[in-house]
């Protein structure tokens, strides 16, 4: 019988390995090149979809971003002077210009209190009460706390939910001895930090504090004649501006809808030159046409991205020689993009209802190349958006408006369960029944492998039989009596 591996039968001789081998390829090559180039049209193909399909939800994107009435009722807020203040506007803000003067800015209260020899010195012990408007902090001063030191914290630990605070601040030449620092973070006049005492032993009353009244808000200068006595460091104030010539007064450095939809933030007052005839500062609002031209572009550059993603999927590449075959990309010809493409450009073509100014995409200064891609002109867009803006957003949004009748023309290709993703779903059945089919083309190749052996091994066998009969006749012929061998004469 043949041995698999050694090629040669043992009766016949012949190479039954590779007889097999070739008689099993020579079976399964038309099968194998049918699934191959099965496999290989559906992967370009399904790559291919999968590419335009991308290319179609970019394009989407690009379509919701435009076909949003919030775009066209943005505000754009600019002040002559961001050092002075900055400016920011809502939808509801109108737009126009307008004068500001800045004359101070909103205030905390911050106050430096009578000066004792050390923070560690002892004051006195009660209670203490450190009010800054509609706020009160109740500090009990025991003899654990009696000191600057010890005041201090309990005042940090008391007034973390009012924003009432404690520093203390020592002169090193001892002149000023040592200050407890009191800041309020509240904004506004009538917010100054004041403290009164309630001594027990000793005397906190050298704590006791109420702010000197003032015109001018400014904060007084320290008396070198008298460096321990307390002072105001900045008083609680309103910030006071004036629009277009009328005085605002605000507990914020945030001023909001004194312009309607407007936020003034205030950065800092002008000085007294700033403050004179003529020195308003401008604030601007004004439509976001800026907004709108780079979503339109961004628009223009999508669809061309898109027609370039199909142009490159779809063409046909010629190749040197009279013999050479074309090489074509994965759709080439396929229904499914041209079906798209037709109705892409139908509705691109299709005007728009109604007596507006924009009626189709060129009213805008896009318009259609010849290679099917669309081109912006400036000028035109430019006019349109200075001329027309109140009307640009009834052509491009809404469920008339030409980014919906755009997307209308996507959705059935790239929503779910739409056209693409069927046949994505269908591709990939055909590339996992080839799979199916190249395992049921192995399993029979090696049944027919195992009959094909079986044969040749027993027709090797019968082979070696056979001879061997031969040569015992042969044998036996030559010793009969009588009998005279050729090669004996």
């Amino acid at each position: 019988m043949a041995i698999q591996g050694l090629g040669l039968g043992i009766g016949s001789g012949l190479d039954i390995n590779s007889i097999v081998k070739a008689l099993v390829n020579a079976e399964s090559a038309p099968k194998t090149a049918q699934l191959n180039r099965l496999e290989r049209s559906t992967t370009s193909t399904f790559s291919g979809l999968g590419q335009f399909r991308s290319a179609l939800s970019e394009f989407q994107s690009t379509l919701k971003d435009l076909n949003n009435p919030a775009l066209f009722e943005k505000r754009t807020a600019s002040s002559g002077k961001a050092d002075v203040f900055t400016v920011k506007a809502d939808v509801t803000a109108n737009a126009g210009n307008y004068s500001v003067q800045v004359f101070n800015l909103a205030q905390t209260s911050k106050v430096a209190l009578r000066g004792v020899a050390s923070p560690t010195a002892e004051i006195g012990t009660g209670n203490l009460t450190v009010s800054a408007g509609d706020k009160t902090l109740n500090v009990n001063v025991s003899a654990a706390n009696n000191s600057l030191t010890g005041i201090r914290d309990a005042i940090n630990a008391a007034g973390k939910s009012s924003g009432i605070s404690a520093t203390i601040v020592n002169d090193p030449s001892g002149d000023g001895g040592a200050r407890l620092v009191l800041g309020s973070s509240d904004f506004g006049t009538g917010k100054d930090i004041s403290v009164s005492s309630t001594s027990s032993s000793g005397d906190l009353s050298v704590l006791d504090f109420s702010p000197p009244p003032t015109t001018d808000f400014a904060a007084p200068a320290a008396d070198p004649a008298n460096p321990l006595e307390p002072r105001v460091i900045s008083y609680a104030r309103d910030a006071k501006v004036a629009i277009d010539g009328i005085t605002i007064s605000s507990a914020s450095n945030e001023i909001k809808d004194a312009i309607q939809g407007v936020t003034v933030t205030l950065k800092k007052a002008q000085t007294a030159e700033d403050l004179t005839a003529a020195s308003s500062i401008n604030l601007n609002v004004g439509e976001d046409r800026a907004g709108v031209r780079s979503t339109v572009t961004n628009f223009v550059d999508a669809y061309n991205k898109l027609t370039s993603t199909i142009d490159s999927l779809t063409k046909v590449t010629p190749v040197g020689g009279d013999d050479g075959q074309p090489l074509a990309a994965a759709l080439v010809g396929d229904a499914s993009v041209r079906s798209f493409l037709s109705s892409m450009r139908n509705e691109l073509s299709t005007p728009a209802s109604g007596d507006g100014a924009f009626k189709i995409l060129a009213d805008l200064g896009i318009s259609t190349q010849r290679d099917g891609s669309l081109a912006v002109d400036d000028t035109r867009l430019t006019a349109a958006l200075n001329n027309n803006f109140d009307q640009l957003g009834g052509f491009l949004t809404g469920a008339d408006g030409l980014m919906a009748r755009l997307e209308g023309r996507v959705k059935p290709y790239a929503g779910a369960g739409g056209i693409l993703e069927s046949r994505t779903s269908a591709l990939q059945n055909t590339l996992s029944s080839v799979d199916d089919q190249r395992e049921q083309q192995v399993r029979r190749m090696d049944k027919l492998e195992a009959r094909l052996f079986s044969q040749f091994n027993a027709m090797d066998a019968l082979v070696a039989q056979l001879s061997g009969t031969s040569d015992y006749l042969v044998g036996a012929l030559d010793n009969l009596p009588g009998v005279v061998r050729q090669d004996r004469r």
